[in-house]
């Protein structure tokens, strides 16, 4: 599996220097930086900028690439242990579930289980993550209701996000929960918000119909993620 972009190329060197199996530069490095991945004692090849290109798809690689083994999604049972979980229900815009991915690591999330879908484009997220997919527990679910209906007979308050909902502020939000954010075009599933504890949303300061789902998730998760379990 090709990543690439210096920093998520960094961060595995620093945090996670086992997953890789070789870097490939387009670039030159300074000493001090190669001595760097060097001391990671794994193969470095050397490219030019189209074949970089073209490992990276067309994206901004920086001259960074790293060959890592493939990501292993966590077991559902194993994200049932902590005390606040996000889940998504039928996202499947890569761009988005990175940036909550990365969201939901850096406020305190316990992890991320993606519903709705039977797979992701691995690569795509990590790099919409910034590497933080590394570090934080993600599942996949296809079917969104039963994901919630484990979530509640392991005790979670579930909470869905929606235009209609109550605010948050107003909300008394429990120990053990679990944040449902839907698609930007249809939201949470009916039969889905049919099962959720509470519905809450954002209260705006001005009118404005909608933020972006990834925009709204930071509000939310970090809101949730001050009540400690």
């Amino acid at each position: 599996m090709i990543v690439y972009g210096k920093q998520i190329c960094h961060q595995l060197m620093a945090r996670h220097p086992e997953m890789i199996e070789r870097f490939i530069l387009a670039k030159e490095l300074d000493r001090k930086e190669f001595a760097k991945v060097r001391q990671i004692g794994k193969p470095i090849e050397r490219v030019d900028a189209k074949k970089a290109q073209a490992l990276a798809r067309g994206g901004n690689h920086q001259g960074w690439l790293c060959d890592i083994r493939p990501y292993r999604y966590a077991d559902f049972s194993a994200l049932k242990e902590g005390d606040f979980i996000v889940v998504l229900a039928g996202l499947t815009d890569v761009g988005n579930i990175g940036a909550i991915i990365r969201t939901a690591y850096a406020l305190g999330a316990d992890g991320v289980v993606v519903s709705g879908v039977r797979q992701l484009a691995s690569e795509a997220v990590v790099r919409a993550s910034a590497g933080a997919m590394f570090d934080l527990p993600i599942a996949i679910v296809p079917n969104i209701l039963d994901v919630l209906n484990e979530l509640k007979q392991n005790g979670f308050t579930l909470y869905g996000a929606a235009m209609e909902g109550e605010s948050l502020k107003d909300v008394e939000v429990s120990a053990r929960r679990a944040l449902v954010l839907g698609s930007e075009g249809s939201g949470i599933p009916k039969r889905a918000l049919d099962k959720m504890d509470h519905i809450v949303t954002i209260e705006m300061a001005r009118p404005f119909d909608s933020l972006n789902v990834s925009a709204a998730a930071a509000i939310l998760i970090d809101k949730m993620a001050k009540t400690k379990g």
